[in-house]
Order: C-alpha cells, then sequence, then structure tokens
C-alpha cells in the first residue's frame, strides 16, 4: 500500500475550533522547559491535514482525511494515551485511524504503538527491516543501540512495505523512503498537504543520528557505515522537501516552527539535516580511530 496526504477536507465546526485553540504558540508555551519523551503536550495544527499529537519531546503526527486517518509514530508506552486524547482533543475519532506507520524501532518511538493499535484498531504497515523488530518489541541485532534501552511492547505487522511505494487511504497518498542507519528499519515517509490553494511537501525523516551503545564501534562495520552514507544522501537529494519533520522535536525545531519563531517551510531543509548528520558520522567515526 501507499500514501501522499491530498488536499485538505472540508472540517467540522468542531475541528475548526480546535484548530483555532490548539495553536502551534500553544504547544510551545505548555512545553516551555520540558523536552522529555512522555511530557504530555497538547495537539497543534501544523498546516491543512497534518496535526501534531505527540509529547514534548517526541513527534506524532496525524494526517487525516474523509475516508479515515494515518497515525506515524507512538511515543513511549506511557505517552499512548495522551496521543489518543490529543486526537480527541482535535475533534477526530481514534477508531477513524486506519493505519499506523513509524520511523524506527526504538522505544521512545514506537513504544506507545501496541497500545494505539488496540485503541483504533488500526493496521501497522512497515518495512520488512522493522517487522521482526517491531513485533518481538526487541532490537535488531545489527542496531548500534542494542542493550541501550528497553523492550517496547510488540506490535502486529498488518502489511509489509518497500522502499518506494505508497499507502493510499482516500485521498491520502504517502510514500515511504528506506532510510536505515539510525535502525535498520528507519523509515521516513513523504506527502502533499494542501490549504486554500497552496500545497507543501511534507518529508518526515527518520533521524540520522550516529549514536549507539558504548562499545559499539562504527568502524567495526564497515558496510553498516556505508548504508547509512547511502541514506544520507538519499535525505540530502530529496525534492521537493517545503516541510522537513524529525521524529525528536528538537532535532527538526519542531516546535519553535510551529509556534512561528522560525519558519515552518524550509525548501534546504532535507538538505541541511543530511549535512549535519554527515558531519557527526565523519566526528565519529575519526574519534574512534583516535581512541
Amino acid at each position: 500500500m501507499l500514501l501522499l496526504a491530498g488536499c485538505a477536507p472540508g472540517q467540522s465546526l468542531t475541528q475548526i475550533k480546535a484548530d483555532q485553540k490548539y495553536s502551534g504558540q500553544y504547544i510551545a508555551q505548555q512545553c516551555e522547559g520540558k523536552d522529555g519523551w512522555s511530557d504530555k503536550a497538547p495537539p497543534a495544527s501544523v498546516f491543512g491535514n497534518v496535526y501534531m499529537v505527540g509529547t514534548c519531546g517526541i513527534t506524532v503526527l496525524l494526517i487525516t482525511s474523509p475516508t479515515g486517518h494515518i497515525l506515524i509514530d507512538g511515543a513511549t508506552e506511557e505517552a499512548a494515551a495522551s496521543i489518543a486524547e490529543n486526537i480527541r482533543k482535535l475533534g477526530f475519532n481514534p477508531a477513524d485511524v486506519k493505519y499506523l506507520l513509524s520511523s524506527h524501532e526504538h522505544m521512545d518511538h514506537v513504544g506507545g504503538l501496541a497500545e494505539l493499535k488496540r485503541i483504533t484498531g488500526a493496521q501497522m504497515i512497515a518495512r520488512a527491516e522493522a517487522k521482526a523488530s517491531l513485533e518481538s518489541g526487541q532490537y535488531h541485532s545489527d542496531d548500534p543501540q542494542r542493550g541501550v534501552f528497553p523492550a517496547f511492547p510488540g506490535i502486529k505487522v498488518d502489511q509489509v512495505i518497500k522502499d518506494g511505494e505508497t499507502v493510499t487511504l482516500g485521498p491520502l497518498r504517502l510514500r515511504a523512503l528506506a532510510t536505515p542507519g539510525h535502525s535498520p528499519g528507519g523509515t521516513s515517509w513523504t506527502w502533499q498537504s494542501c490549504k486554500a490553494g497552496k500545497c507543501l511537501q511534507f518529508v518526515y525523516v527518520d533521524s540520522l543520528g550516529a549514536v549507539s551503545a558504548d562499545d559499539y564501534r562504527f568502524t567495526d562495520h564497515p558496510e553498516y557505515v556505508s548504508m547509512f552514507r547511502a541514506t544520507i544522501e538519499k535525505v540530502a537529494a530529496l525534492h521537493p522537501c517545503d516541510v522537513l519533520i524529525a521524529p525528536h522535536n528538537s532535532q527538526s525545531q519542531f516546535l519553535e516552527r510551529l509556534s512561528g519563531v522560525k519558519m515552518l517551510v524550509d525548501t534546504n531543509g532535507c538538505k541541511n539535516y543530511a549535512n549535519a548528520a554527515r558531519d557527526k558520522l565523519d566526528k565519529r567515526l575519526v574519534s574512534e580511530k583516535l581512541k
């Protein structure tokens, strides 16, 4: 299946009022001084049919349509209830979420998906490289961060999607991009959202940080490093890339951009994000060789 969010459909009065109440400024105010993975945050309207429903530290996106909705990521197990409540606050019914997607198979981003699947009844869609980890709740044997964080509740993967395929739900079209590196099953998503005749290309890019367990050395895994570099160059070449969003709010300064302190639209966002990741990976490799 494949997806890409189409033009924003007509909203109910309740949803219009929710958009006005739950602004980018409001979530920034409520999260000031807080960036914990499970720290509760209000929802926020991003643009068109795209909403932020995650926590102060973790991005969770809701993409809506009259046919049903798609949720990307689920934050932590502890955050699942607040994510569902945020969906309700926006005037939407969690039962209308039809598909669950994810960025990468770590507990801070997929820990809440099992509970959200129970609440919504939605189907989970993931790449084959993420399937075993998602279903077992255990980190992949090749994951640089294996052993760093505890296991998470496993979630049954109902459909497997390949790189470049699209998840489709009514007018929604989200294209999957294989972006392994931060984790073996890393997946990014791109779609278009429209409002009042203006359309923007959204790119939800997975984390690209070369972080690991203390005893892991990237220099001991040249094939993994090559794969990681290919992902970084893939992200750098993404075009159009009007709105870049990353799994951790801080990675893309998401809350500052929602509040208007910084610009939401940055057509160089993907390139800049990739450039920063490349620099950090290079520095990590150099530091390992010096030890």
